[in-house]
């Protein structure tokens, strides 16, 4: 039974074809060993332990100091989450966000909204905590989370079909970039309360998706570079004619016997081309 379901799990969400799912497993996967990790620690008397090994090297630093040596936070932190809450409101915009995202491109597009929202949203959660004199205060506390990556995947859906319309629960239907506006309105409020990072990541993820989506439109996919070329494979012209000419002898002597029991006639189109090709060797 346990077989049963960790290959359920894997059809689901690795095996699915849709990279929305793949990320929404991994991120779930990697929730579920961190946690468990977590009660290990703690049982053995290191409270905490796990989450300061995650804070400390997995997690993306705004204090500038740290950003050689932890340079690969870029992509880590967008898979660890500060909370089952944390991570249940991102998969589930992810899920419903990414699934529809699919719809109107292709994966490996996603891959680089999703990815590249995370990177443009640390980035700018960085440059604005060390810049703007307001946030000076906050330098040194870590970013973790997918909320720039779901905001990049979003904010994508809603610049390339800002028309559509979605059912939401208690508000009915509203259309994309209303519902993409109010997002943005609630994390520039945010900007001034105690989440400040998150928010600010959010909107550097939403201009990554915004940007990515309009220069597609205008004829430039960034995500080409990624695009598979067909190999080609150099064959040599002597090989080639020993290859297509080769004929089975075995099949030549059955053709012979048939034209000496009914007669040439009676071959069929594909005989007598085999025929004709092996009387050119």
């Amino acid at each position: 039974m346990n077989n049963n379901i960790w290959y359920d799990l894997k059809l689901k969400f690795l095996r699915s074809g849709s990279p929305a799912m793949a990320y929404i497993g991994l991120n779930v996967l990697i929730f579920v060993v961190v946690g468990l990790a977590g009660v290990v620690c703690f049982l053995m008397g290191q409270r905490g332990f796990v989450d300061g090994l995650v804070y400390q090297y997995m997690a993306f630093p705004s204090n500038p100091e740290l950003w050689l040596s932890r340079f690969y936070t870029l992509i880590t932190y967008q898979f660890f989450h500060a909370g089952f809450f944390h991570i249940l409101f991102n998969m589930l915009w992810l899920y419903w966000m990414g699934q529809l995202l699919l719809d109107f491109i292709k994966p490996r597009q996603f891959h680089v909204i999703y990815l590249g929202g995370g990177i443009v949203g640390a980035i700018f959660f960085a440059l604005i905590f060390n810049l703007i004199p307001a946030f000076k205060e906050f330098v040194g506390i870590p970013l973790v989370g997918a909320s720039a990556c779901v905001m990049a995947v979003m904010t994508a859906l809603a610049t390339l079909v800002p028309n559509y319309e979605i059912r939401l629960l208690f508000v009915g239907n509203i259309k994309m970039k209303y519902l993409l506006l109010a997002y943005i309105i609630l994390d520039l409020i945010g900007t001034a309360d105690g989440n400040a990072g998150g928010s600010l990541a959010h909107l550097g993820g939403a201009l990554f998706g915004f940007v990515y989506i309009k220069l597609l439109q205008n004829g430039y996919d960034m995500s080409s570079v990624f695009k598979r070329r067909p190999k080609l494979k150099v064959v040599r012209n002597e090989n080639v004619k020993k290859n297509t000419n080769a004929i089975n002898q075995h099949e030549i002597d059955a053709i012979l016997d048939k034209i000496s029991k009914s007669g040439y006639d009676k071959l069929s189109k594909e005989e007598k081309e085999t025929l004709f090709k092996a009387s050119k060797n």
